[in-house]
Order: C-alpha cells, then structure tokens, then sequence
C-alpha cells in the first residue's frame, strides 16, 4: 500500500504516519489511537483497525491475531432519564 493513501478516514491519518510510528515502538491499535486518533472517529475504527493491524503485523512479524485489536467506545451522550422514560414524546 503506498504511503500517501488514506488510511483512517475520518481522521485522515495516512499509512505514511502509522508506518512512521510501529518501528518507534508504538505496535499496538490502542497505542496508534492515543497517538495519532486513529479510530476515534464516527466509525469507531470499523474502516481503519483491520487495514492497521495487518500493517503492524507486516512490520512487527507479530501475527494479526496477537497484535491486541483495541477496544470500541462507541461516542456516548448523556440523556434524561424522563426522556427515555416517555419514549421521547416530550420533543415530538
């Protein structure tokens, strides 16, 4: 994959910026999201996380399946209690 490619689109992180930071000692998804955001976009890293830990493993010679995946949070807003509560009718 060349290095000008998008990788994380919703961060617009390139493969040139993951690849700068594995041999750094960053090796792993949730290491690269601190870093560089990847996967903390609207997509939670369902475009992205797949595409980077093959590309860890390529660098690393760590199997996919060792390299830890990370963790989804979901964005998550608070909301009233009565507004669940009435099913929402209170906005209609």
């Amino acid at each position: 994959m060349e290095d000008d490619i998008v990788v994380c689109r919703c961060e617009e992180i390139t493969m040139k910026e993951i690849r700068e930071w594995i041999p750094k000692g960053y090796d792993t998804f949730d290491e690269l999201k601190r870093l560089l955001r990847v996967g903390m976009g609207p997509c939670q890293g369902r475009g992205c996380r797949e595409i980077i830990l093959r590309e860890i493993s390529k660098m690393t010679g760590v199997p996919v399946c060792d390299i830890p995946s990370g963790s989804i949070r979901p964005p998550v807003m608070p909301i009233k209690s009565s507004l669940t509560a009435s099913k929402g009718e209170e906005y209609e």
